[in-house]
């Protein structure tokens, strides 16, 4: 029996990113701001990511999945942030970046965008994730009920906030204990109580953790097609990026 080949992902559209600025915004986190000559065609959702073609050490150039911090299309202007987590080839290439410099990009691409008929929003993330919390919730319309558990290496990590919704939100720091697997954002997560009506959860950060912290709201009685989660990295690995979906 002949098996029916998989319906083709449609290709992603190509930027040839030019470097603006590079700036940075907190102590591990480095802003860097493009352009590209056909950037006002971009159209995305807030909390989309671009693929950027990285150059590597090798001289081949890698695949790495980033989130628009912020997009601005008169003036043809993109952001992304780089955490600057070691000298792995996407955040050594930030620390360099310089006006003129250039990337190839493709996308956008992801699932985890805000959803507008939910009742209320959660968000857990670490320091990968907050880029895409931040924009996902300067885009929120007045008076969204919002929930956010942030694990940050130190309270100088932590960022303003600009949005209308009705935020509750919970810091945690690190201090001494290393990034990457960890209880920190799961017992604070126990001792939340999930509010009535529909609620949908973005989880982005270590993927071990995000596994734990969707676990767990599945076991609460959150139904997995109202939880978003992603895996920016996990430790020892360069690269990648799960969906989780176990």
């Amino acid at each position: 029996m002949t098996e029916t080949p998989k319906p083709s992902r449609p290709a992603l559209d190509e930027w040839h990113l030019s470097v603006v600025e590079a700036f940075d915004v907190a102590p591990r986190l480095r802003r860097v701001v493009f352009t590209a000559q056909t950037l006002d065609q971009l159209e995305y959702r807030p909390g989309q990511a671009l693929i950027l073609r990285m150059p590597l050490p090798s001289g081949d150039t890698g695949r790495r999945d980033y989130t628009i911090r912020w997009f601005d299309r008169e003036p043809k202007r993109l952001a992304i942030d780089f955490v600057l987590h070691g000298e792995t080839p996407a955040p050594s290439w930030a620390k360099a970046a310089r006006p003129g410099d250039t990337l190839l990009a493709q996308g956008p691409r992801g699932r985890s965008t805000v959803a507008a008929d939910a009742d209320w929003h959660l968000f857990c993330v670490d320091e990968t994730g907050m880029p895409a919390m931040l924009h996902m919730l300067e885009t929120m319309p007045a008076g969204a009920i919002v929930h956010a558990l942030i694990e940050t290496a130190s309270a100088e990590d932590e960022a303003a906030i600009g949005t209308s919704a009705a935020l509750s939100c919970h810091w945690l720091a690190r201090g001494a204990m290393p990034a990457g697997p960890n209880g920190l954002v799961l017992e604070a997560l126990k001792a939340f109580a999930l509010p009535t009506g529909r609620g949908q959860a973005y989880l982005m950060g270590e993927t071990s953790n995000v596994r734990s912290w969707r676990h767990h709201l599945v076991q609460a009685g959150l139904p997995k097609a109202s939880i978003a989660s992603e895996g920016y990295w996990r430790p020892g690995r360069i690269g990648g990026h799960d969906h989780v979906d176990d």
